[in-house]
């Protein structure tokens, strides 16, 4: 899952953008504003973690006009605001979560896994294509119980085609997941990592297939189904 992080103060957009990472999320970095706006427009993202004390705009600006504008995506505001009226504002605003700094990596991820469990999200806990499952919580991967272990890269795109299992995946839309605004990546590294999670999955006898429409992009399936 891809998620766009607001936050002016480097050091700890870095130490955000690594530790998520570790839970399976990609992160592209804005330090202000009008940086984030511009993002948001540029992709869809899954999700949105805001600060509020930026250089350019008061976050909560941001905030109240992306919900003017009728942006669905979920918002967590990441503040050292910690009183009680600022967390009301905060929700009243449009946000869907408020996280009070400093606080931990594990419940950052936590409450992003939460809010993209919500109706209209597409993040389920865990998900099942035939004798394939993937547990995102956990990070685990099993075929018919048995763990099947993948680089960080090969769990996000299988991940991502099990959301959308029997669906195409155009490759446009792998890229922009997998590698975000990141564009320093070869012309073929989606086709390369596609075809590592394909020898990934054959010795295990996942009952699923990884199908490619040249031009197009990729459908996972179940095999026999």
């Amino acid at each position: 899952m891809r998620v766009l992080l607001i936050e002016d103060h480097s050091r700890l957009a870095e130490s955000i953008t690594k530790g998520l990472a570790r839970f399976g999320f990609g992160v592209d970095s804005c330090p202000t504003a009008a940086q984030g706006t511009h993002a948001i427009k540029q992709m869809a993202y899954d999700a949105i973690l805001l600060d509020l004390g930026l250089p350019d705009r008061d976050g909560l600006e941001v905030l109240h006009e992306l919900r003017q504008h009728r942006l669905a995506t979920p918002v967590l505001v990441l503040t050292a605001r910690d009183g009680v009226e600022d967390r009301v504002t905060g929700l009243d605003a449009g946000a869907d979560d408020y996280l009070v700094k400093p606080f931990a990596m594990s419940e950052l991820a936590a409450r992003l896994r939460a809010l993209l469990r919500r109706p209209g999200q597409a993040l389920a806990a865990v998900l099942t294509v035939g004798n394939l499952c993937l547990d995102v919580g956990a990070r685990q991967i099993t075929v018919n119980g048995a763990g099947l272990h993948l680089s960080a890269r090969e769990f996000e795109a299988l991940e991502i085609l099990m959301r959308r299992e029997g669906q195409v995946v155009a490759r446009a839309t792998l890229e922009d997941a997998l590698y975000g605004l990141n564009r320093n990546v070869s012309p073929n590294s989606v086709e390369a990592l596609i075809s590592r999670l394909r020898r990934r999955l054959a010795p295990c006898n996942a009952g699923c297939a990884i199908h490619t429409l040249y031009g197009i992009g990729y459908l996972l399936k179940e095999q026999n189904a």
